[in-house]
């Protein structure tokens, strides 16, 4: 079904999140055109190596390390296998809708795309798009009253894009979070994609993963178990800084056998069982596990965060895509791109790699207008991005266990004639 609907594109273009005004005490960030294609490319790759190297592992680990000998060996062209995973081809979703449809647009055409995506999908995402589909819109759609994997993983391993197309601007990455990851998740399940997203949007002029943690750290609510898991997994890292099998034990005593971290748990999670955790939580500190213990080392980040285990294939796709970030592409060994195709799909979607790189641009120069930036030329000619400083403003804190009310958000009829629906 076509989703691009033009009568209806001025209603939908309302409702928009306005970002806060930027922090004047403070010198604002430059970034030079070049560099920031370098880096954001190499966010993509980074996503896809970690995706398709930790394939193998995923969910194979549940409750324990997985030991050495187990972690899948490296091979050229390996991040080609990436084009048919959903790390990248659902964010991808996300990321049409704001070329489509500009920065402005709407949390309903935001659902409405994604209620109408035809791919395979699990957890908060299948729920997600069920509620949406049934007639229930954003925010409802996340919420615990209706999406019982509100806390699930979900919206972490699809925020990348966020901080890829805002580089250095916090508050842009929690306003896309508001808009993309309540059509899917709610209060830790929210966060963690904010805490991702802003991650990476450091990445761009930060190096240190401790301070590249800090940094997303202060863009999700600090009374959250999500923020939390993070500060002890810093802790911890801090005081065992040579163990990371040391930290991992600590994480697994606290938020994989006491249920006060436990209390949302999606019936598909109980049904399996034997230690299968999909929660947010413990797989976000799995990921800031491989980034503080893997030293900006590409292969140990990764390493670490897939023998963390649990879902090991989307953690160190994230970890990976953040530090690639930091390098920028033409710094990485050649040995993550040699191979990589420039004309395959990624699944269900229209992007190649190279158009995958166009549309993160047009979207990432639509943020730095947003944002409050502006465009300079250097005296030979180069583009620069001047990106104001800003004070990130998170989220509300909200809890899936004690959820605040419904919004009572609903598609009309008008909508619903653009929705796939169940039965179509």
């Amino acid at each position: 079904m076509k989703t691009i609907i033009a009568p209806l594109t001025l209603l939908f273009c309302t409702g928009s999140l306005a970002l806060p005004a930027a922090d004047n005490s403070q010198p604002a960030r430059r970034l030079a055109i070049q560099e920031y294609r370098d880096k954001m490319k190499a966010g993509w790759l980074g996503q896809m190596v970690g995706v398709a190297w930790g394939a193998p592992t995923e969910f194979k680990s549940l409750g324990r390390i997985m030991p050495a000998s187990s972690m899948p060996p490296w091979k050229d062209g390996l991040a080609n296998e990436a084009f048919s995973q959903d790390d990248l081809y659902v964010e991808m979703t996300f990321l049409r809708t704001l070329e489509q449809y500009g920065w402005t647009v709407s949390s309903r055409q935001a659902g409405i795309d994604f209620a109408n995506s035809r791919y395979p999908l699990w957890h908060a995402n299948d729920a997600g798009r069920r509620n949406l589909r049934q007639g229930i819109a954003p925010p409802d759609s996340g919420h615990p009253q209706f999406n019982p994997h509100s806390d699930d993983i979900d919206y972490q391993i699809e925020a990348d894009f966020s901080g890829l197309v805002a580089p250095g601007m916090p508050n842009a990455v929690i306003a896309l979070g508001e808009k993309f990851g309540r059509i899917v998740n709610y209060g830790d399940g929210l966060y963690g994609g904010q805490f991702i997203g802003a991650m990476y949007a450091e990445a761009f002029f930060e190096t240190d993963p401790a301070r590249i943690v800090a940094a997303g750290l202060r863009c999700i609510p600090p009374g959250s178990q999500y923020a939390e898991a993070v500060r002890d997994v810093v802790q911890w890292h801090q005081e065992n800084p040579g163990d990371w099998e040391k930290t991992w034990q600590l994480v697994n005593q606290k938020y994989q056998l006491n249920p006060d971290y436990r209390r949302i748990i999606c019936e598909r999670a109980r049904k399996r069982g034997n230690g299968y955790n999909i929660d947010a939580k413990i797989n976000g500190a799995y990921v800031v596990m491989g980034l503080l213990y893997g030293r900006r080392d590409l292969d140990l980040t990764i390493a670490i965060a897939t023998r963390c285990g649990q879902d090991s294939d989307c953690n160190p796709s994230s970890a990976a895509g953040i530090v690639a970030t930091t390098y920028g592409f033409s710094k990485l060994p050649a040995k993550y791109s040699r191979g990589l195709s420039e004309t395959t799909l990624f699944s269900n979607t229209q992007y190649t790699f190279p158009k995958l790189l166009a549309a993160s641009e047009q979207v990432a120069r639509q943020a730095l207008v947003q944002s409050g930036g502006k465009v300079e030329r250097t005296a030979s000619g180069d583009e620069v991005w001047i990106i104001p400083a800003a004070i990130p403003k998170p989220s509300a804190l909200e809890k899936s266990w004690e959820p605040g009310p419904i919004a009572n958000s609903k598609f009309t009829e008008e909508e619903m004639k653009h929705v796939i629906t169940e039965s179509k």
